[in-house]
C-alpha cells in the first residue's frame, strides 16, 4: 500500500523525520535552494521553515521533550537546533565537523557520523560540550538511529479500526488528527474513507470528449476498459490475446479506437470503441511501439518505437506505412497537433517537434525535463463534433458506446444486457466472491471476461473467511486483525459486527441458511461455535479434541456439519449442526486440508491440502475418496459451481479452475492476486433445500439445531433476556427455571458446554407438540451418597486408562527409536496468515490386500425421470449394497418411484468408482465382486458384514447391517 505525498518542488530531499505527537514530518532539501520543510504526516499544510544560512542540510534528529528540531550541516560544518515552526534558531556545534551526515539524539546526548573523520561522536545536547568519540576508522558511515524502549506511547485515531480507512491511515496535524489515503494510482471515494480499486499499470489513456468516456490500458492486467469520466459503469472491453497495451487512441467520429501492444509479438490494432470488430493492422518490424496518434486531418496514424528508434505512419487501416523520423533515441510519448508532431525522449529528457507529413524540419521544444512521460496537444478551436449517444444516452439504460455505423448499448463488467438490446441487470446471476486480507471482490460467472470487480466493504484489515446468504443478500466475514464477524450488503451498506468479542483467529465461516445460524471454527481458542446470524444465541458445540480448525462447510437439508483440522493429526470431521454425532472421516494421507467446501448435488465432500499439494474428494462419509487433481501449488479454499471446482493459491497468486468430474480443463481465472484467502460462489441454485428448522424456527425460542431427520433446540451459553426452552413450541413462565423445576444457573460465554444437555428431538414422523419428546440429564441430589457400583466403576474406568497411557508411551518410545516409514514428520509449518510452528503429522493407510479400484468408465447414455441417469442409479445401488449406510439408503428410497422394479438389477463393476479400502467387503468378496463385471449376470447374494481387523482405522463407527439381494 504504497502511496505518493509530495512530488512537486523537491530537488534534492535527502533526511526526513517523524513527529507522531504532533502529527507533522520534517525533511531537508540541499538542492539548488536548500531548505528545511515541514508538513502534516498526510502531507497537509507544507511549509519551509528554515531557507537561510543552508547548503548541505543533512541528518535531521527530532527531541520530544524540549520539542526542538536538529539538524547537520556538512558545508558550513555545524550543527545547530530550532523549534519545529524554525523560529530559535541556535548553533549548537560550530568547530570541528569536519563533514556531518547522519543524526540521532537519547535521553541528554546527540551523535552523529562523520565522513571525513570516519567516526561515530556524541555531545551534550544542550551545551554541545562534553564531546566523546565512540568509534573510529568506520569507512562508509552513513545514518545513525537510536532505539530504545523509553518512546512515548502516542494514541491516535488511526489505532482505533484503522481510522475507518480501507487503506492507508496517516496521522495529521491538529485540528485534523488523521487523513484517509490511496494506494499511488487508486482514489480516495466519497466517503473520504474507502479507496476505489481495481488499476495495475495503467499505461495508456485516452478522453472521448464527445461521448463523455474514459478508455485506458492495463498492462497489469492485460485489459482495454471504458467507463464513464466520473468512473461509474466500468466495463472491460477488451481482455483476450493481450499482452502488454500501452497507447490507446481515439477516433471517435468514425468509432474507432486503436492501440498497440509491446509484448512478445509486438502489433498495432484497432476496433469499434465497444471492443467489436478487432483487427491487427500492423505486427511486423515492430519492437517497443510506445506513442500512439491518430491524425484525423490527414487520415493517418502515427506511432512510436523506442526500440527501433523511429517513429513511422501509415493510413487508418494499416497499409502505406513509412517512417518519419529515424534515430530517435527512446521516444515516449507522441501527439499531433495542426501540421506538427510532438513526441517525448526519456533519454534526451526533452520534447521534439517535425513536420507530421515528412518528419523534417525536428527541433527539440524544451530540455532538460526528466521523468517525461506522455504528452497530449489540445486544440482548443477545433469542433467538438457530434455525439451519437447524445440524444437520450442512445437509448441504453447505462453505458452507450460508438463503433462505425451507429452505436450499442453495454453494461457495466460481469453484467449481462437484458434482452431488448438496451437495459442491463441488476446485478450478476452467479459470481464468485474472494478476499484478499484487505479487500473482497466478485468475479461474474455470467461473462467470459472473468473481470475482478471490487465490492465497497469499508474498514478492511485482515479478512479472512467469507460465506454469503442469498435470503438477505448479506456478505458474511470474518477479520482476524479486529477479532470480529460482520455482514454488509454488497453495495457496501448497512455494515453490523454480529460478533465483537470473544474471538481470537476466526479461519472458518458458514451459513446455514434454512435455520438462519452461523457456524465458525476459533482456531485461538480451538473451538466450533454456532449462534443467529445477528450473533444472538451464542453457543459453543465443539471445544474438545480440536487442534487447529480451519475451513467448516454445512449441508442444511442434511443436518450435517463439516470441518477441517490441520494440527497434530489432521483430519476432517462431521456431525449434525447440534455438534452431536461427531465423526472422523477422514484422518490419513492428510497434511495441512486448508479449504473445504460441499458439492450439493452429487453429494461430495471436497478438500484442498496445502501440504500434500493436491485436491481430493469424498462422498459424506468419508469414502469413495478420490484425488482430482495434484500436484497444485498452495491452495487455501475452494468452492464448486456446476462442473468446475474453483480454488485460490498462494505460490501462484492466483484463482485457478478445474472440471470436478475429471480433474482435467485446468484454467486460471484471475491472476496476479497478492494476499488471496477464501473463496465462495454465489448462485441461484446453490442454498437451496430445507430441513426441520425453515418454518417458524422449528418452534424454538432460541436455536433450532437440524439433524439428519429431525432436530433439536437448544439455549445459548449466556442467558439472555427472553426465556429459554429446550421442547419445540414451549415458552417457560421463568428465564431461570427449567422444565424441570430445578434452578438452571446462567452460563458464561467462557465456560464450556453440557455435555448431556436437555434436547428435544423431533422426527420427521411426529413434528406435532404432542409427539415431541425431551431427554432430559437429570443430576442427583448434592447430599445423595454416591452408589458403591459408581465407585467400583470409577476405580475401574482409572486403571484402564492409566494402562491406556502406559500402551501410548511405550508405542510412541518404539515409534520414534525406529524410523517408521509410513509417517512423515515435518517441523515446518503451513505458511498461513496464522503461523503455527508444532510438528504436523501424516498418516499413510496401510494398502489393502487387494488394492483395486472398480472404476466409473460408461458414458451416460440417457437420463430417467427426476433428472438421475441410469449409471447414477446404479452407483448408489452398489454404494447401498456395500456400505449398509443409512443415509444411501433414504437416497436409494428416493430414487425408488422413477427406477421402479429395475432395482432388482445389481450394479455393474464398469460402472462405479468405489475403493477396495472401504471397510465394506473382505478380499474375497471383492474378488468375487470384480470376477461378476465379466458377465451380464446379475449379482448374487453378498455380506456386507464389517471386517474392522484387516482394515485401518478411519475413526468412525457405524453399526453394520447385513444386506442381502432380496432386501434390496
Amino acid at each position: 500500500m504504497r502511496t505518493v505525498l509530495i512530488w512537486e518542488n523537491l530537488d534534492r530531499p535527502r533526511d526526513i523525520v517523524v513527529d507522531p505527537i504532533g502529527g507533522f514530518m520534517y525533511w531537508t532539501d540541499w538542492g539548488a535552494n536548500p531548505k528545511i520543510e515541514r508538513a502534516g504526516m498526510d502531507a497537509w499544510n507544507r511549509t519551509v521553515i528554515i531557507s537561510s544560512n543552508l547548503t548541505w542540510p543533512n541528518g535531521l534528529a527530532i527531541d520530544y521533550s524540549t520539542e526542538r528540531l536538529y539538524w547537520a550541516d556538512a558545508s558550513v560544518k555545524t550543527i545547530e537546533y530550532g523549534n519545529f515552526d524554525g523560529s530559535g534558531r541556535q548553533v549548537l556545534i560550530g568547530s570541528q565537523l569536519p563533514h556531518p551526515f547522519g543524526l540521532t539524539l537519547h535521553e541528554d546526548r546527540i551523535y552523529w557520523t562523520d565522513w571525513q573523520s570516519k567516526s561515530i561522536q556524541s555531545a551534550d545536547k544542550l551545551t554541545g560540550l562534553d564531546r566523546k568519540t565512540l568509534a573510529e576508522n568506520l569507512e562508509n558511515l552513513m545514518d545513525i538511529h537510536m532505539f530504545h524502549n523509553h518512546r512515548t506511547k502516542v494514541q491516535t485515531g488511526c489505532l482505533v479500526n484503522n481510522g475507518g480507512c480501507s487503506h492507508l491511515c496517516l496521522l495529521a496535524p491538529a485540528p485534523k488528527s488523521w487523513s484517509c489515503a490511496c494506494p499511488t494510482g487508486i482514489n480516495l471515494q466519497a466517503d473520504g474513507k474507502t479507496c476505489a480499486h481495481g488499476l495495475m499499470t495503467t499505461d495508456g489513456l485516452a478522453v472521448d470528449s464527445v461521448g463523455r468516456k474514459i478508455y485506458w490500458t492495463d498492462t497489469g492486467t492485460n485489459r482495454i476498459e471504458v467507463a464513464n469520466l466520473n468512473g461509474s459503469m466500468r466495463k472491460v472491453l477488451v481482455w483476450q490475446n493481450l499482452d502488454s497495451p500501452r497507447a490507446i487512441a481515439l477516433y471517435h467520429e468514425m468509432g474507432y479506437m486503436y492501440w498497440t501492444d509491446w509484448g512478445e509479438h509486438a502489433k498495432l490494432e484497432r476496433s469499434s470503441m465497444d471492443g467489436s470488430d478487432r483487427v491487427v493492422l500492423i505486427n511486423n518490424n515492430l519492437g517497443w511501439p510506445n506513442g500512439l496518434a491518430v491524425d484525423k486531418a490527414g487520415s493517418q496514424l502515427l506511432w512510436a518505437d523506442a526500440h527501433t528508434e523511429r517513429i513511422e505512419a501509415s493510413d487508418l487501416n494499416g497499409s502505406n506505412r513509412r517512417t518519419l523520423v529515424s534515430p530517435v533515441q527512446h521516444p515516449y510519448g507522441l501527439t499531433v497537433l495542426g501540421s506538427h508532431m510532438y513526441w517525448t525522449d526519456w533519454q534526451s529528457r526533452s520534447i521534439h517537434r517535425a513536420d507530421k507529413n515528412t518528419g523534417e524540419n525536428a527541433i527539440i521544444i524544451r530540455s532538460s525535463l526528466p521523468g517525461l512521460m506522455d504528452i497530449q496537444a489540445v486544440d482548443r478551436t477545433a469542433s467538438a463534433g457530434l455525439n451519437k449517444c447524445g440524444r437520450r444516452n442512445g437509448g441504453c439504460s447505462h453505458l452507450c458506446l460508438p463503433r462505425l455505423n451507429g452505436t450499442s448499448c453495454a453494461c457495466p463488467t460481469g453484467v449481462l444486457l437484458k434482452a431488448d438490446g438496451r437495459s442491463c441487470e441488476d446485478l450478476p446471476e452467479t459470481y464468485l466472491l474472494f478476499s484478499n486480507r484487505v479487500s473482497v471482490r466478485r468475479i461474474s460467472l455470467d461473462t467470459h471476461d472473468h473481470t475482478d470487480v471490487f465490492v465497497p466493504v469499508a474498514e478492511l484489515q485482515n479478512v479472512i473467511s467469507l460465506d454469503y446468504d442469498s435470503v438477505e443478500r448479506k456478505l458474511y466475514y470474518t477479520d482476524v486483525s479486529l477479532d470480529v464477524i460482520r455482514r454488509v450488503n454488497l453495495d457496501g451498506s448497512d455494515m453490523e459486527t454480529v460478533i465483537s468479542s470473544g474471538l481470537k483467529t476466526t479461519d472458518g465461516l458458514a451459513v446455514d441458511w434454512v435455520a438462519r445460524n452461523m457456524y465458525w471454527t476459533d482456531t485461538g481458542r480451538n473451538t466450533i461455535e454456532v449462534a443467529h446470524l445477528d450473533g444472538t444465541s451464542r453457543k459453543v458445540l465443539v471445544n474438545n479434541s480440536l487442534d487447529e480448525p480451519r475451513a467448516i462447510a454445512v449441508f442444511p437439508s442434511k443436518g450435517f456439519l463439516f470441518w477441517t483440522d490441520w494440527g497434530h493429526i489432521a483430519k476432517i470431521e462431521r456431525a449434525f449442526l447440534d455438534g452431536t454425532d461427531r465423526k472422523v472421516l477422514i484422518n490419513t494421507d492428510l497434511g495441512w486440508p486448508n479449504g473445504l467446501t460441499l458439492d450439493y448435488d452429487t453429494r461430495r465432500i471436497f478438500w484442498v491440502d496445502a501440504h500434500l499439494d493436491r485436491i481430493e474428494s469424498s462422498d459424506l462419509n468419508g469414502k469413495l475418496r478420490q484425488i482430482l487433481i495434484s500436484p497444485v501449488s498452495h491452495p487455501f479454499a475452494l468452492t464448486q459451481q456446476e462442473r468446475w471446482i474453483y480454488w485460490t493459491d498462494w505460490q501462484t497468486k492466483s484463482i485457478q479452475r478445474v472440471d470436478k468430474h475429471t480433474g482435467r480443463s485446468k484454467e486460471t481465472v484471475l491472476a496476479n492476486v497478492e494476499g488471496l484467502m477464501d473463496i465462495i460462489v454465489v448462485s441461484p441454485q446453490r442454498q437451496s433445500g430445507t430441513n426441520h428448522c425453515a418454518a417458524n424456527n422449528g418452534g424454538c425460542t432460541h436455536l433450532c439445531l437440524a439433524r439428519s431427520n429431525s432436530f433439536i433446540c437448544a439455549c445459548p451459553d449466556e442467558a439472555d433476556s427472553r426465556p429459554c426452552s429446550t421442547i419445540a413450541g414451549h415458552v417457560p413462565a421463568s428465564p431461570e427455571k427449567d422444565t424441570t423445576g430445578t434452578q438452571t444457573p446462567r452460563k458464561q460465554a467462557t465456560e464450556k458446554p453440557h455435555q448431556g444437555l436437555s434436547l428435544v428431538n423431533c422426527t420427521e414422523m411426529n413434528l406435532s407438540l404432542e409427539d415431541c419428546f425431551q431427554n432430559s440429564v437429570i443430576s442427583a441430589p448434592r447430599d445423595e451418597s454416591p452408589h458403591i457400583s459408581y465407585v467400583i466403576g470409577g476405580a475401574l474406568s482409572i486403571l484402564a486408562i492409566l494402562i491406556l497411557i502406559a500402551a501410548f508411551i511405550i508405542y510412541r518410545h518404539k515409534k520414534f527409536k525406529f524410523a517408521d516409514p509410513g509417517v512423515s514428520n515435518l517441523t515446518y509449518s503451513n505458511p498461513s496468515y496464522r503461523t503455527s510452528t508444532q510438528e504436523v503429522k501424516i498418516e499413510t493407510a496401510q494398502k489393502p490386500a487387494i488394492n483395486s479400484q472398480l472404476r466409473y468408465k460408461k458414458e451416460v447414455q440417457g437420463v430417467v425421470d427426476g433428472g438421475y441417469t441410469k449409471e447414477k442409479i446404479r452407483i448408489v445401488e452398489g454404494v447401498c449394497l456395500l456400505s449398509g449406510e443409512d443415509l444411501y439408503w433414504e437416497d436409494l428410497r428416493q430414487l425408488k418411484a422413477c427406477r421402479g422394479s429395475g432395482l432388482h438389477n445389481c450394479m455393474r463393476t464398469e460402472t462405479v468408482s468405489l475403493q477396495a479400502s472401504s471397510a465394506s467387503l473382505n478380499d474375497g468378496e471383492t474378488e468375487q465382486l470384480l470376477q461378476e463385471g465379466d458377465h451380464q449376470s446379475e449379482c448374487s447374494s453378498i455380506s456386507t458384514t464389517a471386517h474392522h481387523n484387516t482394515h485401518p482405522d478411519t475413526g468412525w463407527r457405524h453399526q453394520r447391517k447385513t444386506s442381502t439381494e432380496s432386501q434390496v
